[in-house]
């Protein structure tokens, strides 16, 4: 499959890998991770940011394409919806229909509340789909939940909120319990006992995985559970704007839909908004490992009703994207991969970081290695440096790759390139969206009756992510947001609905001088090519 220069920088990286195999590359101080994160990562580039000029976040620093979006004109004409013509009449209703949104509506169904899924494409049409190298938790004899406390909080830079943190790791054995007797295939010894490994930045092994179908598998568990329960599911429908009610409170929501255009009015008790992240507005021309609905739509819903952002500057480069063939470009190499044992080479051969830094300070490096080092490989479609796959069976044993990511093996083999014979090219991707709605621990945002969980949500991680707290914050946060919002319906009483604070947001948006072609939330990207 590789030809030409490529090719010639592969003979190096087998030459070298005997070599590269046993080595042991120390891992960097604080100090230097600093100075590397300041100088390569894409969160410190200002030029790629712009400053908030109105609502809840003035003055805050978000990416140019996200600043568009917040501050854009409504997909609603308020002349033409008739709050009065309730189509759905609920007691939660929730946005997303992911992890987290299937995990809310599974609890909230379980507390007895009228329940509903609203999701713009179908039910796991969602980044957990996707997820693949597996969920922390620590439930082991040499670990803990304060012991994984102290790994995401440094992983993030201390920037985690503390409730939301303590909450994430000590609910995390009783989630994956809660998945694992609904029916997840975790991988097992013959005995039954779970079978964990390392991720970026973990000091025990905590992850726990099915092969690397960790995400599909337990989006089709939590799948099943929704349907087996007949929560209602309205699917191919987008939420485009939140509705309160005359105490503004969120009460609903105006729902699109996708196929035939109208749009429809939900009043519900309570809201959840679980709407993923937004890769696919490919901040700084990255690209993505995400869905094709993952276009931060939560985050725009949730700022024209006054819920606050946290941290909404930051997001994760996974370091491990495809970077040749160009048919797979872009999309996730899982950091098991790594945890086996595969390790990054330069174009010369040489190992040049710890396989299992953290993933801002992976991709950071990988970023300076092929920019300022010139230590890349020329690929078709840009530039990237070698995953040494072949060294995870001379560690393992011959048939650990098909054994342990049999989905990497496949996705490479359709392209001609075998994994356990021949490296892989791999250059950072856009994966995950750490900030977002900013949260209290029961799930509540700054809006009463406003509930979030999963990806849109920002302070559960801090300012970085480590591998397999994902998949666990929608299990933790999606279920406390179905308990929660759940149990708070029960006392709620719906006032008159209105759609008053659109008129007030766009008012702010002329007096601001902001003029902007761009319509929000923008529901899907727009891949088209433009005519010169």
């Amino acid at each position: 499959m590789y030809t030409g220069s490529i090719y010639e920088s592969m003979k190096k990286v087998e030459a070298a890998r005997e070599i590269n195999v046993a080595l042991e590359p120390k891992r960097m101080t604080a100090e230097e991770k600093e100075i590397l994160l300041s100088e390569y990562h894409p969160d410190y580039k200002e030029s790629e940011f712009d400053t908030l000029k109105i609502g809840v976040n003035y003055g805050d620093k978000v990416p140019r394409e996200l600043s568009d979006l917040l501050q854009s004109k409504r997909r609603v004409d308020t002349t033409k919806i008739n709050l009065e013509k309730v189509d759905y009449d609920v007691d939660v209703l929730v946005i997303g229909g992911g992890g987290a949104g299937a995990s809310a509506a599974i609890e909230a169904d379980r507390n007895g509340a009228k329940t509903m899924i609203v999701t713009k494409l179908r039910i796991g049409d969602a980044n957990t789909m996707m997820a693949e190298g597996g969920i922390q938790a620590a439930d082991k004899p040499n670990d803990s939940p304060a012991i994984h406390y102290l790994d995401a909080f440094g992983g993030g830079h201390f920037a985690a909120k503390p409730e939301l943190l303590y909450k994430l790791v000590n609910e995390a054995p009783e989630a994956i319990e809660w998945l694992n007797d609904l029916g997840v295939e975790f991988d097992k010894e013959p005995d039954g006992t779970m079978i964990t490994t390392h991720g970026g930045g973990t000091s025990r092994k905590r992850m726990h995985a099915a092969k690397d179908y960790t995400g599909a598998e337990i989006m089709r568990t939590l799948r099943d559970e929704v349907l087996n329960r007949n929560i209602p599911v309205v699917d191919f429908t987008s939420a485009i704007e939140l509705i309160l009610d005359n105490n503004g409170k969120c009460a609903g929501a105006v729902l699109l839909n996708m196929e035939t255009c109208e749009q429809l009015v939900a009043r519900a008790k309570t809201v959840i908004l679980a709407t993923g992240g937004a890769g696919r507005l490919h901040y700084q021309g990255f690209p993505t490992s995400n869905h094709y609905g993952a276009t931060a739509d939560g985050l725009v819903l949730g700022y024209r009703v006054g819920a606050r952002l946290l941290y909404p500057d930051t997001l994760q480069y996974h370091p491990t994207g495809v970077a040749y063939p160009e048919q797979i470009f872009g999309a996730l190499v899982t950091e098991k991969v790594r945890s086996l044992g595969a390790k990054l080479v330069n174009a010369s051969g040489d190992v040049f970081m710890h396989p299992l830094e953290t993933r801002d300070v992976s991709a950071a490096s990988i970023i300076r290695e092929c920019s300022d080092r010139g230590n890349g490989v020329v690929t078709p479609d840009g530039i990237g440096l070698w995953l040494d796959t072949p060294m995870i069976e001379m560690k393992n044993g011959e048939g650990t790759i098909e054994k342990r990511i049999p989905a990497m093996m496949r996705m490479f083999a359709k392209y001609g390139i075998d994994i356990r014979k021949e490296p892989i090219l791999v250059y950072p991707t856009l994966h995950y969206q750490n900030g977002g709605l900013d949260i209290t621990a029961d799930g509540m945002t700054s809006i009463e009756n406003l509930y979030a969980a999963g990806e849109v949500v920002g302070g559960i991680h801090g300012r970085n992510r480590l591998m397999g707290n994902s998949l666990l914050d929608v299990i933790v946060f999606g279920r406390n947001a179905g308990k929660n919002a759940s149990e708070k319906s029960k006392s709620v009483t719906v006032g008159s609905l209105t759609l008053a604070h659109i008129e007030h947001f766009e008012d702010e948006i002329k007096k601001a001088g902001i003029f902007s072609d761009s319509v929000s939330p923008k529901l899907l990207p727009d891949y088209t090519r433009k005519v010169k």
